[in-house]
């Protein structure tokens, strides 16, 4: 009988089966889930890439949980001597159109590449040229797009056919003048050759090297805020996780300066008032609740836009604050964005969820390097006071939550989704469910 090693759930069966194969070689939950982002950019290149930023929740076994935070930085400086190259594309999604922005005015500094390496620094066994293996295999090999990845590359074609580069990096290999679509075969060897060179020179290649020496050239020429100095002094934060209990259970979660994990712990504090036991799961009684909590988290969401976010965070689970919106849920009548999250863990009681994005991409590549760059300061989510108004060299907020959710039987469960705003009530309800349901 063969031996458990560990449990893996990702996005894509690549981003999983590179994790596995590092589980099986003998690393650790952080080596598979380092392993399992690089291969994320190659095998979800919508989702995830190495000019994007993230999450990771992990706990060494014996050990408390610690958040590495290496989403992305506003840049230093708003000054620029062009005009920001910054503009509108239309994504079709059937039944309605959504705006979203783009161009190298959208671009804020990365912070995937210096994650991957802080983490593998202060808890990895294996090394980085191992863990690039999987991805570069992919990359190399190709990726055979499956219904969902066609579908998303046709929603987002006008942001992958934006530049020339993007449009031969992300074209079909049968249908030319198209991206790739189902059933066809893409490959990046670009992208292979960046994270070999990653692999054998390190986070300095992306951040003071060649890559951020194209970054910088291609914005300052072209009407970018991010520049050499921006990604020279990108640091990874480690930060206490946000903690609360749910009855038995206990969570840990996103903190602040991130909106994630305040509102799903705020939706957990609503719910906990609550008497579950008493509902049928899937009735009308238990979805009108979950629906009503689920809006007074939403509009908990829109007072933090409107107080500028960090300051009212710190209050929403006091009893003050608190107390308002239980009695939103107590008077409800039944009425009324790229991410990728990876979990991973091992046989020694290791865990690690980490959830990353590249917003939409911002259309452009980093020349000759396969890296599509990010589009956060164009999401119009996380510029609440609107666009090229953001503060100046400050993280930025997000809705990504990676969670650890301890039960009252011992069992750890290791949580996260994609799906932007659909993030926290994702996890509010597999929380729910996992406690109040014994699911």
């Amino acid at each position: 009988m063969p031996v458990t090693k560990g449990a893996v759930a990702a996005g894509h069966p690549l981003t999983v089966a590179a994790a596995e194969e590092i589980l099986q070689e003998g690393g650790n939950a952080f080596d598979a889930i380092v392993a399992a982002h690089f291969c994320a950019c190659v095998v979800e290149p919508v989702l995830a890439s190495l000019a994007g930023g993230g999450y990771m929740l992990a706990q060494k076994s014996g050990a408390d949980p610690q958040v590495y935070d290496f989403f992305v930085q506003t840049p230093r400086s708003k000054k620029l001597p062009v005009s920001p190259d910054f503009f509108p594309i239309h994504a079709d999604f059937g039944t309605v159109s959504q705006e979203f922005h783009i161009g190298l005015g959208a671009i804020a500094v990365p912070g995937s590449v210096r994650g991957m390496f802080d983490i593998h620094r202060d808890l990895c066994t294996l090394p980085v040229s191992r863990l690039v293996e999987p991805a570069i295999k992919a990359a190399l090999e190709g990726v055979q797009f499956n219904h969902l990845q066609a579908k998303i590359f046709d929603i987002v074609s006008p942001i992958y056919s934006a530049t020339p580069e993007a449009r031969q990096t992300y074209r079909s290999p049968l249908r030319p003048g198209s991206l790739v679509g189902e059933h066809e075969l893409l490959k990046q060897p670009a992208l292979a050759d960046t994270l070999a060179s990653l692999a054998s020179e390190g986070d300095k290649f992306f951040y003071e090297g060649e890559i951020a020496k194209k970054i910088g050239q291609l914005c300052t020429e072209g009407g970018g805020y991010l520049t050499l100095d921006d990604l020279r002094h990108y640091q990874v934060i480690r930060r206490k996780p946000l903690q609360l209990s749910y009855r038995s259970a206990q969570l840990f979660t996103n903190p602040p300066p991130a909106s994630g994990g305040i509102l799903i712990a705020m939706a957990l504090k609503l719910l906990e008032q609550q008497d579950l036991s008493a509902f049928d799961f899937g009735s009308h009684r238990h979805l009108d609740l979950l629906a009503a909590v689920m809006a007074s988290t939403n509009q908990a969401r829109l007072d933090l836009l409107l107080e500028g976010g960090s300051g009212l965070a710190e209050h929403l689970l006091e009893e003050h604050y608190l107390n308002q919106y239980r009695q939103q849920v107590a008077d409800h009548a039944r009425c009324l964005r790229g991410t990728t999250h990876i979990s991973v863990v091992d046989a020694a009681g290791n865990t690690a969820a980490m959830t990353v994005s590249n917003g939409e991409g911002c259309g452009y590549m980093v020349p000759g390097t396969g890296i599509m760059l990010n589009n956060m300061l164009g999401e119009e989510d996380i510029n609440p006071e609107g666009f090229h108004c953001w503060p100046e060299n400050q993280r930025m907020t997000s809705m990504m939550s990676p969670s650890l959710l301890q039960l009252g039987n011992g069992t750890s469960v290791a949580l996260g989704s994609g799906g932007s705003n659909r993030i926290r009530t994702a996890i509010l309800q597999v929380v729910s469910n996992l406690v109040d349901f014994g699911m």
